[in-house]
């Protein structure tokens, strides 16, 4: 295997023996090169830009295998290797494709998916980002691109491209995948195929209507429901299988908070499916014998995602996100043996991130002050955690990242993060404000490469949750029409809250941001003029008419869900509506008096590249100081190596002229 990753720990950080638990020093699974960690001295950016060292670490269902990303520069591949004698059973490398997702199919197929925005061969439209799914064979070193419409032998055009993830399938000793993809019908529709991976025969399954959202197929490879949804209508429909045909069972309203299915339950021959009532999120069992929904399941209240088991494909138990995401379990005996986990890494955050099949052995990604950030892998059975990698090349240390709360000015609490600088006293410390995006996310205390990096710089970090993010249902809905109004202030008085504080200087504070994030450090030097003294806005909104225009003709001017999203957040009712203005930093460039770094991916299928660009005319019309740096080949999420560190190089050097950290 060749090195990217240092070798891990020394003993001294390896010598705790908790609750009969030994963890391992100087065993690291995928020990090479050894680079010196950062002891004592700055992080360079270049640690944080590029893309991770290590990622997407899973093990295969058997436990004997396991699968990962490194990144070298520019270089990321894919490999798969057997844990006994840690042997490397091959792998390959990812071209410009940006991979998105990887998993186990079975201990020799391994499930990976890219995107592009190339269009698949034959499609004519706006440009999109488009998943591919593929399959490697461990064995025989074959690499294979799902569905195959020349396997498929079909006279209507079904498209290489999938709209989910495949649902994998055991029936009969065969791995099946049924892989949601696309087929051509004057508009893209969903079809659903089936992929035997044992004799590679590959055949529709269903064609979806235009309302065709999603299916669900059982463990005997059966399409037992399927949701859709009518645009026009707003109206969504649960189908399941009674008399061998899919039928209506439940239906409703929703313009666009509706029902979804997240698999199936705990018991047998249920879904579980959330819906939202009375502003909260619930989940109910629907029975997929006569349709019948159950009372609302207590676990709601405790969890916000549930867990599958591999083999059964039922909900074991669940996740409850938050600063120490806790995992549930139904299984006393599931539960124990994750307890003695959490024993074993006291002072650290933990998440699970792959599972053998009958829970034996683990890979837990663990971040805090005593072990860094980095993946290990539990054997439960023997009471041993061995490091596979730090996440970053490096061993780059992770920053104490601090909860804080503070009041807005109409009195509603602001849940943040405070990432602070090594070395400095907490007094009169340059201050870099960087808000999420979405703006329906929410940032949390796990490990954040982007705040890291500017930390590392000498910044404090302030991240807050403003009202819009979706921390509860009610906080979310806090900031509905608030897009641009309070949800801006939120920051400032976060800004205002920590100079009372005296730990910063309000006199030397930028924002920064990407996405929605980016909108907020556009709108902060214009519509909140004042607070900061710099602005970096990423893939960032400018002109919110532009904007929507752009969305409804993505959707040939229909009804659709992005729009009315867009549109409860900013209070509008759609692009003529007057109000925008009030809230589009392009209206009030006048008012930007300080620099602005714009940046700004080509490849952008989310905010497109033209609202920095329009951006960027209008501040120089306007004689302000403003550079645009664009990201060739780039998307919205800074999915390459070579952009997202160019993008972070930018930044620090901007920041540091503007707002200087010493």
């Amino acid at each position: 295997m060749t090195g990217v990753l240092r070798t891990l720990r020394d003993n001294s950080r390896r010598s705790a023996l908790m609750r009969g638990w030994k963890l391992r020093a100087g065993s690291c699974i995928l020990a090479a090169m050894a680079i010196a960690p950062w002891v004592g001295a700055a992080v360079p950016p270049e640690v944080y830009g590029r893309l991770p060292a290590l990622e997407d670490v899973a093990l295969s269902p058997d436990g004997s295998r396991i699968a990962f990303v490194s990144t070298a520069v520019d270089t990321r591949l894919v490999a798969a290797m057997a844990l006994a004698g840690r042997k490397a059973l091959g792998g390959f490398r990812i071209g410009e494709e940006k991979l998105r997702w990887l998993a186990w199919a079975d201990s020799n197929h391994l499930l990976f998916e890219t995107s592009t925005t190339v269009a698949p061969w034959g499609y004519v439209g706006q440009e999109r980002d488009w998943h591919l799914l593929h399959v490697y064979d461990v064995g025989q070193h074959r690499l294979t691109t799902l569905p195959d419409p020349n396997r498929l032998n079909e006279s209507i055009p079904i498209m290489i491209a999938v709209s989910a993830h495949p649902m994998v399938r055991h029936i009969d000793g065969h791995t099946v995948l049924f892989v949601p993809s696309f087929y051509a019908q004057r508009a893209l529709l969903r079809a659903l195929i089936r992929v035997d991976l044992t004799t590679w025969q590959e055949r529709v399954v269903l064609l979806g209507s235009a309302a065709t959202q999603e299916w669900m197929v059982d463990a005997a490879g059966e399409v037992v429901a399927e949701q859709d949804y009518d645009e026009e209508r707003q109206q969504w429909t649960l189908k399941i299988r009674r008399d061998g045909r899919l039928q209506p069972a439940l239906s409703g309203e929703a313009a666009i908070d509706t029902p979804h299915m997240l698999g199936f339950g705990p018991n047998a021959d249920t879904l579980l499916m959330q819906t939202l009532e009375d502003e909260q999120p619930v989940w109910r069992l629907v029975s997929l014998r006569d349709g019948t929904v159950s009372a609302p399941m207590a676990e709601r209240k405790e969890l916000d995602f549930p867990i599958e088991d591999h083999r059964t494909y039922r909900m074991i138990g669940g996740v409850r996100g938050g600063d120490d995401a806790r995992f549930v379990f139904f299984d006393p005996t599931l539960q124990q043996r994750w307890d003695s986990v959490i024993g074993a890494f006291v002072g650290d955050r933990l998440r699970l991130v792959s599972w053998s099949d009958d829970f034996s052995k683990l890979v837990i990604l663990v971040d805090g002050p005593q072990h860094g950030y980095v993946y290990e892998l539990v054997d439960l059975d023997t009471h041993t955690a061995t490091p596979v990698g730090d996440v970053y090349a490096g061993g780059a240390p992770s920053l104490e990242v601090r909860r804080i709360t503070y009041a807005a000015a109409d009195g509603l609490q602001i849940p943040a993060y405070l990432t602070l600088p090594a070395g400095r006293a907490e007094k009169k410390l340059p201050l870099i404000v960087l808000p999420h995006g979405g703006p329906a996310a929410h940032d949390v205390a796990r490990f954040d490469w982007w705040a890291q990096a500017l930390a590392n710089q000498g910044y404090a970090v302030l991240q807050p949750n403003f009202r819009g993010s979706d921390l509860t249902r009610s906080f979310l809905a806090a900031g509905f029409g608030q897009w641009g109004r309070k949800m801006q202030t939120d920051l400032s008085d976060g800004v205002r809250y920590l100079a009372s504080l005296g730990v910063i200087d309000p006199g030397r504070v930028c924002i920064v941001g990407a996405s929605y994030g980016g909108y907020a450090a556009l709108a902060g030097v214009t519509l909140d003029p004042g607070v900061y003294r710099c602005a970096v806005s990423v893939a960032g909104i400018s002109d919110l008419k532009r904007m929507l225009e752009w969305v409804n003709d993505k959707h040939y001017n229909r009804s659709n869900y992005e729009q009315r999203y867009w549109d409860r957040f900013m209070g509008a009712r759609g692009p003529n509506d007057p109000t925008l203005a009030e809230i589009s930093p392009i209206k009030h460039v006048v008012a930007a008096n300080v620099p602005v770094l714009l940046i700004h991916g080509r490849d952008d299928t989310v905010v497109p590249y033209e609202q920095s660009s329009v951006m960027a005319d209008a501040l120089r019309h306007a004689g302000k100081d403003v550079q645009l740096v664009t990201l060739q080949h780039e998307d919205h999420w800074l999915s390459r190596s070579e952009t997202r560190l160019r993008m972070l190089q930018e930044s620090v050097a901007f920041l540091r002229a503007h707002n200087p950290p010493d």
